[in-house]
C-alpha cells in the first residue's frame, strides 16, 4: 500500500504543476494547442470542401462498381495513420514527385496528410446521411421539377445535421491523430517563428513523455481531452437536432 501511494505522488506533482501551466497560459502551451487547431481545421475545412460534392455524387449516381466504391471508402475510416504519414512522405520529400514544393516538416504538408485522413470519413458519412434522406422527401424534390443541381442542395440541407456531425467526427479524429504528424512533421519547435513550427499536442505528448517532463505531458493531455470533449458535445447536440 505504501509503494501505491508513493507512485501516486509523482502523478500528484505532475498534475499539480500542469494545473499551473495551464492557469498561467504558458506560451508554449499556447503555440502548440494553436497550431494543432490551425492545422486540424485547415484540413477539415479542404476536406468538407471535397468529400461533400463527392459524397453527394455517389450517394445519388447510377454508375458501375458503386458498391464497390463505397465499400473501399468504408474501409479507408480505419486506415492507420502511419500509412498516410508514409505515402505523403514519399510524396512530398526532397527526391519525391513534389519536393520541389517543400512541404517536408511543414504545417502545410501535415494539413495535407490530415486533408486525406478526414476524406473517407467525411464522404462515407455524408454517403450515408443522404441515402437515409426519406424516399418521401425525395420524390417531392423530384415531383417539384427541381434540377439535378437543386435536387442535391435540397436533400444536403434535409441531411445537413448528420452531415455537421460527420464532420465533427473528423476533426476529433485528426486532431489526435500522432502518426503522420511526426512523419510529416518531424515534431519540430520554432518559437521564433510559429509558421515553421511543427510540434502539435499528440508530438509534443509524445516527445515530452519520453523526455519526462511529466507536467508538461499532463498539461497537454488535459488540453486535448477537453477539445476532444467539445467536439463529442457538438456531436451529441447536432445528432439530437
Amino acid at each position: 500500500m505504501a509503494g501505491f501511494l508513493e507512485g501516486l505522488n509523482p502523478i500528484w506533482q505532475g498534475l499539480q504543476q500542469a494545473f499551473s501551466l495551464l492557469i498561467s497560459l504558458d506560451p508554449q502551451i499556447l503555440r502548440i494547442t494553436a497550431l494543432s487547431l490551425i492545422i486540424t481545421m485547415c484540413a477539415v475545412l479542404i476536406g468538407s470542401l471535397i468529400s461533400i460534392p463527392l459524397g453527394s455524387l455517389i450517394a445519388y449516381g447510377k454508375f458501375r462498381g458503386r458498391k464497390v466504391v463505397i465499400w473501399l471508402i468504408q474501409t479507408l475510416y480505419a486506415i492507420p495513420t502511419v500509412v498516410i504519414g508514409l505515402l505523403v512522405f514519399l510524396f512530398i520529400r526532397k527526391t519525391g514527385p513534389f519536393g520541389s514544393l517543400d512541404l517536408l516538416f511543414t504545417p502545410q504538408g501535415m494539413i495535407i496528410g490530415q486533408t486525406i485522413l478526414v476524406l473517407p470519413i467525411i464522404t462515407g458519412l455524408t454517403i450515408s446521411a443522404l441515402v437515409a434522406v426519406d424516399l418521401t422527401i425525395r420524390d417531392t424534390i423530384t415531383s417539384l421539377g427541381a434540377t439535378r443541381f437543386q435536387f442535391l442542395i435540397s436533400a444536403l440541407k434535409e441531411a445537413r445535421f448528420a452531415i455537421l456531425a460527420a464532420i465533427a467526427l473528423a476533426f476529433g479524429r485528426a486532431i489526435s491523430e500522432v502518426g503522420a504528424a511526426i512523419i510529416i512533421g518531424g515534431n519540430i519547435a520554432s518559437p521564433g517563428n510559429f509558421w515553421t513550427s511543427t510540434r502539435t499536442l499528440t508530438t509534443a505528448i509524445t516527445l515530452e513523455t519520453g523526455k519526462g517532463d511529466i507536467a508538461l505531458s499532463i498539461a497537454l493531455g488535459i488540453i486535448l481531452l477537453l477539445i476532444a470533449l467539445v467536439v463529442n458535445v457538438i456531436i451529441s447536440i447536432v445528432q439530437n437536432r
